[in-house]
C-alpha cells in the first residue's frame, strides 16, 4: 500500500515489518519479512515501486534490508523492554541501512554523488516523521494483540 506524498511516498511496509516482529518475535518476524523480500525479488509486486530481481540495483533497496533485521531487532528487544522502545531501535535499523544503501548505489553504481547532509535529509528527515507514528501505533496495536496471543486467542 503506497500513499503518494509529495517527495517521499509514504507506504505500511515499516508498520507490518514491525509488528511481525513484534507479533511474531525475532526469529519468525525476520523470516517473515525475508519472506516477503524474496517474493518481491521474484518479481511479484509488493515492493513500493515494483518487484523483480533488478530491484537490488535501487537505491530504496537497504530499507528492505533494514525491514528484515529490524524486524529481528524489534522481535528480541520487545521481550524484554518497552514495545515502543523496540520499535524504534528497529526504526533506527531501517533507516540506518537505508540511508547507507542509498548512499552507496548512489554514489558508485548510478554516479549521481550525493552528499550526507541531502542524503541524510531525503533519507531520514522527509520520511521518518510518519514512521515515528507508526512506533506507537504499532507499539498500541501490539500491547492489545500480544496478550491475545499468548493467551492462545485465535485473532
Amino acid at each position: 500500500m503506497k500513499i503518494p506524498v509529495p517527495v517521499v511516498p509514504f507506504t505500511l511496509q515499516f508498520f507490518f515489518t514491525t509488528m511481525a516482529g513484534l507479533l511474531l518475535g525475532a526469529k519468525l518476524g525476520f523470516i517473515s519479512v525475508m519472506i516477503y523480500v524474496i517474493l518481491g525479488l521474484a518479481g511479484v509486486p509488493v515492493f513500493a515501486s515494483g518487484g523483480g530481481i533488478e530491484y537490488v540495483l535501487q537505491p530504496s533497496f537497504g530499507y528492505l534490508i533494514g525491514f528484515a533485521l529490524g524486524s529481528f531487532v524489534t522481535g528480541k528487544l520487545s521481550e524484554r523492554h518497552s514495545l515502543l522502545l523496540a520499535n524504534f531501535a528497529g526504526l533506527g535499523i531501517v533507516y540506518s541501512l537505508g540511508m547507507i544503501y542509498y548512499g552507496l548505489i548512489s554514489n558508485f553504481y548510478l554516479g549521481t554523488p550525493i552528499g550526507f547532509m541531502p542524503l541524510f535529509v531525503y533519507c531520514v528527515v522527509l520520511a521518518v516523521p510518519g514512521d515515528i507514528a507508526l512506533c506507537f501505533a504499532a507499539a498500541s496495536l501490539g500491547k492489545i494483540l500480544l496478550p491475545l496471543i499468548q493467551e492462545g486467542v485465535k485473532i
